[in-house]
């Protein structure tokens, strides 16, 4: 991530930073496809998003939303 959020290594750190910063329901810079570890896939439509099958909470930070790599799981109902 070269926004400056390089330092933030795993979920939960991503999800409580996007959320601090007030940028939970923001859009991605692009519609990601999640493939969740419960089987499902589904569209990333804001950068802090739950699964709508088994509810794992996914985050990315807006500037590095571009990238499924980014994107990682924080717990089931993290935010």
């Amino acid at each position: 991530m070269s926004c400056g959020c390089s330092s933030l290594k795993d979920g939960k750190a991503i999800v409580d930073h996007v959320i601090n910063k007030g940028k939970g329901n923001q859009v991605p810079k692009i519609a990601l496809q999640i493939p969740c570890q419960c089987g499902e896939v589904f569209t990333l439509e804001r950068v802090v998003m739950n699964c709508p099958n088994c509810g794992m909470t996914y985050g990315v930070t807006p500037c590095g939303s571009d990238d499924l790599k980014n994107v990682l799981a924080a717990g089931i109902k993290y935010a």
